[in-house]
């Protein structure tokens, strides 16, 4: 068997999903916070970010003060608007304004993902968005007004992926592979970032919940080529839900089995990773740091990654480059101990 050697658990991802919703809802407006620069900045926080506004009113909700029968008067009215909203789906004349509203109801509405899912037309309709932008893809003639329009379609689709009932149907019908030809695309503009960035969300709310189905079926396509480009060249957003992705299939028996399976599979993510660490010396983004840290821990758990990591892991993982930025991270420190702990030529390990 000859060596793999190249020649030269997550809480933290619901935090990142919310980062990327939070760009979904008419994000390239231009003006005011609404710009890319400014909606980075805005997740450098990036516990328990909005959805942008108040996308009910407004108000915080109904007053408790107010009696029952007007209670559920109200919430009657808003379960009529939400199906009004979502019949316009079908309506092309319609459609652009639906997708905006509902693409802000729908951390509101337990049962939206149902309702879209099984309304007749209606998941034929966010295809029809999704394609109908493939010829504007190359050579690079996105505006914004048109992605903004997509990524709003996106989010609904990201809506069913995460919905624990219509997940599978959605893998079914192999609805991801509509995305990768976003994910494909290398022009840095906004309107090609926040399609990026949103398609990524959708990938991401799939595999967050540690679904053996999940990995399978993005075992079978290229996802993980098109997510290690993006960890290579995208923004650092883009970046940290696309490694996200990749930990998380590593994470799993199949995906890691996968990725170690061949040599070329093997240098490709290695290869990756360690561009990766390359930009973090100067970057110091620690968010990107700690998931570089954690695929390669999970990498050496398999013992010919193990074998060549021990000649190939980059230095300043092995030095004390990262020692500042990781002072007050004493999880990621511990798995960067563990890993290197794993690599010494002085632990036996059996398998």
């Amino acid at each position: 068997m000859h060596s793999l050697a190249p020649h030269h658990a997550n809480p933290q991802f619901q935090q990142y999903l919310a980062a990327a919703s939070a760009l979904t809802p008419n994000p390239l407006n231009v003006g005011g916070a609404n710009n890319l620069a400014s909606q980075l900045h805005s997740v450098s926080n990036l516990h328990g970010l909005p959805m942008g506004g108040d996308p009910w009113g407004t108000g915080a909700g109904t007053p408790l003060s107010l009696p029952m029968q007007h209670q559920h008067k109200l919430a009657q009215l808003e379960e009529e608007k939400i199906y009004s909203l979502i019949t316009e789906l079908t309506n092309p004349a319609n459609r652009e304004q639906a997708l905006v509203e509902l693409s802000k109801k729908r951390e509101q509405y337990d049962d939206l993902a149902l309702i879209l899912w099984h309304s007749f037309g209606v998941m034929a309709a966010l295809l029809q968005e999704i394609v109908s932008v493939y010829p504007l893809l190359v050579p690079p003639q996105l505006t914004g007004q048109i992605s903004n329009r997509v990524c709003n379609a996106l989010a609904l689709l990201q809506c069913v992926a995460s919905h624990s009932e219509t997940r599978g149907l959605f893998l079914n019908a192999h609805i991801p592979l509509f995305l990768y030809p976003f994910l494909n695309t290398t022009s840095k503009t906004r309107p090609f970032e926040y399609l990026r960035l949103t398609s990524l969300g959708v990938i991401g709310a799939l595999v967050k919940n540690d679904n053996p189905e999940v990995i399978s079926f993005l075992l079978s396509t290229e996802i993980i080529p098109l997510c290690l480009r993006i960890m290579e060249s995208g923004s650092e957003l883009s970046k940290t839900v696309a490694i996200f992705i990749v930990q998380k299939i590593l994470l799993d028996e199949m995906g890691l089995a996968y990725i170690c399976a061949t040599y070329e599979r093997f240098y490709a993510v290695g290869t990756v990773l360690s561009n990766m660490v390359n930009q973090l010396v100067e970057t110091q983004a620690v968010r990107l740091l700690k998931h570089v840290v954690r695929c390669y821990l999970r990498l050496s758990d398999n013992p010919r990654a193990r074998e060549a990591l021990r000649q190939w892991l980059p230095e300043p993982l092995r030095d004390a480059t990262f020692s500042q930025v990781l002072k007050d991270d004493m999880v990621t420190k511990r798995c960067l101990a563990q890993l290197l702990v794993n690599l010494s030529d002085n632990v036996v390990t059996t398998n």
